[in-house]
């Protein structure tokens, strides 16, 4: 892969829109918990190892396609999360790695995936610009159904939206980790700023 690659119309209508209403309805959809680089977003995020996938889609069956087509198959730990932008929203450049408030040694994610679930026609603004050290490598212009992966040790932001609707995107870090590293992240664990987040593995 160069950087990125893309694959637009990546699902079905019918599961965008559902995708949609079920992520918006969620009880832990709620101010983000992420780092202060995500100014005036929202969303929640779930940590998973790939020995609890199937826990992940019964807690969340709408996530189930998603990942069934987004998840490398040698990838065994990841961090996904829902990322909803508006008008006065961005991402500030970062380099995702969410899983070191777990395992402190973990490096970037081998891969990042996303899907634009919701994108209004009248966007102006949130973009997703790349960069590898100093240097641009992509600027994608979101648009629904766009299925995206870039290299995990990439430097990314959103610009500002500046107008427009609300800005929907599933968001999956992921990673490859050795044996001793994967033992610090949950198997299964939910972030949200919501009160009282209830989904909890099952004993």
């Amino acid at each position: 892969m160069s950087y990125y690659r893309q694959s637009i119309q990546a699902f079905s209508v019918s599961y965008l829109s559902k995708l949609q209403r079920r992520i918006l309805d969620c009880p832990y959809f709620a101010v983000n918990n992420l780092n202060r680089d995500f100014v005036n977003t929202k969303g929640f995020s779930v940590v998973f190892r790939r020995s609890h996938l199937s826990l992940v889609t019964e807690q969340f069956p709408y996530f189930g396609r998603y990942l069934e087509q987004a998840l490398q198959p040698d990838c065994n730990a990841f961090y996904l999360n829902p990322l909803l932008l508006k008008a006065g929203s961005r991402v500030d450049p970062h380099i995702d790695r969410s899983l070191r408030s777990y395992c402190k040694t973990i490096e970037p994610p081998a891969m990042v995936s996303v899907l634009y679930v919701s994108v209004p026609e009248d966007l102006e603004g949130g973009e997703l610009v790349l960069r590898s050290r100093r240097q641009q490598v992509g600027q994608i212009r979101p648009q629904t159904n766009l299925l995206l992966f870039f290299q995990g040790d990439l430097t990314h932001s959103v610009t500002a939206v500046v107008k427009g609707g609300d800005r929907l995107s599933l968001v999956c870090e992921q990673y490859n980790l050795e044996n001793h590293e994967l033992e610090d992240i949950p198997e299964f664990k939910l972030e949200s700023r919501a009160v009282a987040p209830t989904a909890k593995r099952k004993r």
